[in-house]
C-alpha cells in the first residue's frame, strides 16, 4: 500500500501528505451526540474544520460521546489543530444548544502519527467499528464515512445538492459555520446530511486494502477492539511509568530506524523526540530520563515542527 502519497489540499496546493487517527476523547459522564441533530452537527464539524485546516479526511465516525477521524495532512502541527478546532467547534455548538458552557474543557484530544502499514489499516477497519458502540451494524451506520469506501459510480443519489450552491444564511443553518464554501466538492442529500463520498478520500482506503472490498471487511471482522481501544483512546492520554514508556519508544525506534533506541545517534533521537512528545502524555523531564538527554535539549527538539 502507498501510506504516504500527494494529494491536493483544501486550499489548493499539491503536497505530500501523511496519514493520522485524531481522537476527541469520551466523557463518561456526558452524552456529546443526544440526538439525530448533534450526530449530523458532529459529522459537519469534522468536514469543514477539515477545509479550514486544510487537511483531508479519509474516514470518521461520530458515537455518542466521542469521535474518530483518520486524515492525511502534511505535519503532526496540522493534524492537532485540526483535533483542537473540532473540539471548539462542536463545544460551540453543544454550548449554544444545550446551555451547558465548559462541557468539553477536560475533553482531551490527540493526532497520532500512524507510522506503519498494519497500524493504517488497523485504524481504518477499526474507525467504523465504533458503530457498534451505539447497538448498530457497521455497513447500517449513518454516522460514519463507512459508506464512502467501495462505492466508485455511486456517489450520492438523484436529489443531492451542492453545499457550494448554497446560499450564506443556507450554509450557516445546514453546515453550521460562516465559512464561505463556494469551492468544495460537498454534497447533502434530501434531508441536509452530509454524503460521505462527497468529502471523504475514499480512493486511500481503498488503495489501503489493495482495491479489495473483502480485504476491508475481513479486517474490520478481525480487527483487535481491545488493543487499537488501548492504542488510541487510553494509551495517549495516561502518563506512564519511565520503563513502560522505553518500551513503547524502544518499539517505535525498531519500526523507524531498525535500531533499539540506546543505538540511536543524536541526529536519529532528534527526529524521534517530537512525534513521541506528540503522541504520549509525557514531560520533558522523562522523556531526558527514557532517551538519555539533558532536558534543556529534549525541550528543544520537541518544539520542532512535527
Amino acid at each position: 500500500m502507498r501510506r504516504t502519497v500527494i494529494r491536493a489540499l483544501p486550499d489548493g496546493n499539491v503536497c505530500t501528505v501523511y496519514p493520522f487517527h485524531v481522537c476527541i476523547k469520551g466523557l463518561e459522564t456526558v452524552v456529546l451526540c443526544r440526538d439525530d441533530r448533534d450526530y449530523d452537527t458532529m459529522v459537519k464539524v469534522i468536514c469543514v474544520s477539515a477545509w479550514r485546516c486544510n487537511v483531508i479526511v479519509i474516514i470518521y465516525a461520530a458515537v455518542s460521546n466521542h469521535c474518530h477521524v483518520a486524515i492525511l495532512a502534511t505535519t503532526h502541527s496540522d493534524a492537532e489543530a485540526y483535533a483542537q478546532d473540532i473540539k471548539k467547534v462542536y463545544s460551540m455548538w453543544f454550548s449554544r444548544r444545550y446551555g451547558e458552557r465548559n462541557t468539553l474543557e477536560g475533553t482531551e484530544t490527540k493526532a497520532l502519527y500512524l507510522d506503519t502499514d498494519w497500524y493504517v489499516r488497523n485504524v481504518l477497519a477499526y474507525i467504523p467499528r465504533n458503530a457498534l458502540d451505539n447497538g448498530c451494524n457497521v455497513n447500517e451506520y449513518k454516522w460514519s464515512g463507512y459508506q464512502a469506501a467501495f462505492q466508485t459510480g455511486e456517489k450520492g443519489s438523484l436529489d443531492a445538492k451542492r453545499v457550494s450552491l448554497l446560499k450564506s444564511r443556507e450554509i450557516e443553518r445546514i453546515m453550521h459555520t460562516g465559512e464561505k464554501l463556494d469551492r468544495v466538492p460537498w454534497l447533502i442529500d434530501s434531508e441536509g446530511c452530509l454524503i460521505p463520498e462527497s468529502f471523504c478520500d475514499h480512493t486511500y482506503l481503498e488503495q489501503a486494502f489493495e482495491n479489495d472490498q473483502a480485504f476491508f471487511l475481513r479486517t474490520i471482522g478481525a480487527v483487535n477492539v481491545a488493543e487499537m481501544h488501548y492504542s488510541l483512546e487510553e494509551r495517549p492520554y495516561v502518563m506512564v511509568s519511565d520503563t513502560e514508556l522505553y518500551k513503547s519508544v524502544n518499539e517505535v525506534s525498531e519500526r523507524w530506524f531498525k535500531k533499539c533506541l540506546d543505538e540511536l545517534s543524536v541526529e536519529q533521537k532528534s527526529r524521534l523526540i517530537p512525534y513521541i512528545d506528540h503522541t504520549r502524555k509525557t514531560t520533558p523531564k522523562q522523556l531526558a530520563r527514557v532517551f538519555g538527554l539533558d532536558v534543556e535539549k529534549i525541550e528543544r527538539m520537541a518544539k520542532a515542527k512535527g
